[in-house]
């Protein structure tokens, strides 16, 4: 291993370590609960938004899940304004990890995984902006670890992070729906929300089974439609 690999080794390392501290330490870990958001955001206007989007920008850098960010973004803001703040939340803090990735976990996971980030790298740099937007639209996989894997690509960040807002938007708008009818009407709201979510993820595989077999990447090795399953609420 070289010195440069050692040094971004230990900087991420104790980045992680920071995050952790950071979190155990102060009111972070308190914070995106219908308690936090009554004190600290709602009616408290243009502050209360700067706020959660600068909290929900932290918390899915880490590896929150988006999903709740837009369910108390919609309880907190409505549907309009709760969808534009957790997708711009999300989309932001997709950079904060994608830039982390790349210049502090790159080198590690070229010297480890080559043959897997190659295949990777392919898949994803074929048509960066609408691979990524279907990527989003299925119902699985994990929101930080795909950050993560095309920062360590060799893609161009615009794209990428351009092709995941676009893509964010079906299913933040749906969780945004089901926040905001969290105090008033939740069973109506709950309800659509469901109904829409599994609406947008079948949409979403279809959508990426045409274009993986037109594009023949059943090999790419990153993800198989065949072998989905509803897992992205928990994880993107």
């Amino acid at each position: 291993m070289t010195a440069k690999l050692v040094i971004r080794s230990i900087a991420l390392f104790a980045l992680l370590i920071g995050i952790g501290l950071l979190i155990k330490s102060t009111s972070l870990g308190d914070m995106l609960d219908k308690e936090w958001i009554d004190q600290a955001v709602r009616g408290h206007g243009l502050e209360g938004e700067i706020l959660f989007l600068g909290v929900g920008i932290f918390f899915t850098a880490v590896g929150l899940p988006r999903q709740a960010v837009a369910f108390l973004a919609g309880y907190a803001f409505g549907i309009t304004l709760g969808t534009a703040i957790s997708v711009a939340a999300a989309a932001l803090g997709c950079i904060v990890t994608f830039t982390v990735s790349r210049y502090l976990v790159r080198d590690l996971v070229i010297h480890r995984f080559p043959e897997k980030l190659r295949r990777f790298d392919a898949f994803l740099s074929e048509n960066t902006f609408t691979t990524t937007i279907l990527i989003r639209f299925l119902p699985l996989g994990s929101n930080v670890l795909t950050n993560m894997l095309a920062g360590v690509s060799s893609v161009k960040i615009f794209p990428f992070v351009s092709g995941s807002a676009v893509g964010y938007i079906p299913q933040m708008l749906i969780f945004a729906i089901a926040g905001s009818g969290f105090a008033v009407e939740p069973n109506l709201r709950l309800g659509a929300s469901v109904v829409l979510f599994a609406v947008s993820g079948g949409l979403g595989l279809w959508l990426y089974r045409r274009y993986r077999d037109s594009h023949h990447l059943q090999n790419a090795g990153v993800v198989d439609a065949d072998d989905v399953g509803p897992s992205e609420a928990a994880g993107k």
